[in-house]
Formats: structure tokens, sequence, C-alpha cells
């Protein structure tokens, strides 16, 4: 492994013959230089972009002019593109929500076999309505948390097998929220997972949640 060393406490190592299967890496090259020191902020310039054009009404004349330099942009970043096992995005353990772009930007405080805290923040790209979050976008930060929570409680891989997410209050934008997830129960390769959200100590949302722990190979 390359870059700064793991943090083992909440993204702990594989063991040394755990095969790379499936679709997923037994081993993540986890660094903090992958993508270079302003790959963040490559990050959130892009996630800011988003925020606009979640609210903006452009001009024909103002479309035309972004269109054309979107497209500069992107086929500058075809000459970049590589495969999903060397990309930063999820990788990057120094950036909110790995430095994956399509995730709820979150920051973890605390995490193992016990469960996992974070403190999330919906931006403006993720309005549903009425100034509030979208319930799709909650459900993927709940999905990729619970999924953490059910990979550090087996030391390996889950996928989600089903996730039921009960909306209890309105979930706000751009205010600092705490998301819990936890397995509550396991049965096997079956991992009950819980969760919650709240805003202070309003409920905004809770999980209830079952991940499968994949065998070595499987997909």
């Amino acid at each position: 492994m390359t870059g700064a060393p793991r943090d083992t406490k909440w993204n702990p190592p594989a063991p040394e013959d755990s095969p790379q299967g499936g679709g997923f890496r037994a081993e993540f090259d986890v660094t903090t230089d992958r993508g270079g020191p302003r790959y963040g902020e490559f990050v959130e310039q892009v996630r800011t972009f988003m925020d606009k054009v979640r609210y903006a009404c452009p001009t024909p004349e103002l479309a035309d002019e972004v269109i054309e330099e979107l497209k500069q942009f992107n086929a500058k970043l075809d000459t970049m593109l590589v495969d999903e096992w060397h990309t930063p995005s999820g990788t990057r353990i120094d950036l909110p929500s790995r430095g994956n772009i399509t995730l709820p930007p979150y920051e973890i405080t605390d995490g193992g076999e016990d469960g996992v805290s974070a403190t999330v923040e919906f931006r403006r790209f993720h309005l549903g309505g009425n100034g509030v979050a979208h319930g799709g976008h909650v459900a993927v930060a709940f999905d990729d948390l619970g999924g953490m929570a059910a990979a550090l409680n087996v030391h390996g891989v889950a996928r989600t097998a089903y996730l039921t997410v009960n909306y209890r209050s309105l979930t706000p934008l751009e205010t600092p929220l705490t998301l819990k997830t936890w397995v509550e129960r396991r049965d096997g390769r079956k991992l009950f997972v819980k969760g919650t959200l709240h805003e202070g100590d309003r409920l905004c949302a809770d999980l209830d949640a079952l991940f499968i722990a994949l065998r070595p190979g499987q997909a």
C-alpha cells in the first residue's frame, strides 16, 4: 500500500490471503495521494456546480456557452479516465465520503465493529422539495454507511439485501446532521443493520436493513 498509513479503526486491512473476487477488491489501495493534493477541491467545485445547476434557470445563450465549456472539460477528463480500482473516488479517506461524488458528503467521527457514527450535510443538489432533502438521497447515505457498519462487523464485504428507510420528519438542507448505523443482529452471513439520522435531538429518519456478507470471490 502506498500513501498515508491506513486508519485501521474504521478501515481495517484485508487478510494477506484474501482474494480479489467478483465486483469488489479484497484490499483497497487506500491512499491520500491519488488524484493529487487538490483532488478534494476538484470534487468540491463539481459539487458546487451541481448545487447551482439544481437551482439555475439559464438563458438560452448561457446554456449554449456552458454546454460548450462542459464539452471541453469532458474531453480533457476523457484523457485521464481509469478503471474503478484506480480512481481516487471512494478511496480518499482524508476527504468527505472518501472523495466519492455520488454520495452526500459525510465525515466519519467514529467507527468499528460496534457501528459507525458520521456527520452528514445534504446540499442544495439534494433538494427534494420545499427546501428539504430528497428521500432518495437520505437512503443513499444510509445504504453506504449501513454497508460500512456491516463490513466493519465482519471484516469483509457485504451487499445490500433490503433497505427500509422510515422518514420520521423533514430532513433539512445545509444543516449538520448526525447519522449512525450499527449491526443489531447477525445470523451467519446475514447482518441486520439499524440506523438513525438526527438533527440535534429530532429524529429525521431511521433505517432497517439486511446486508449479506460475501464469500471469497463472490460478487
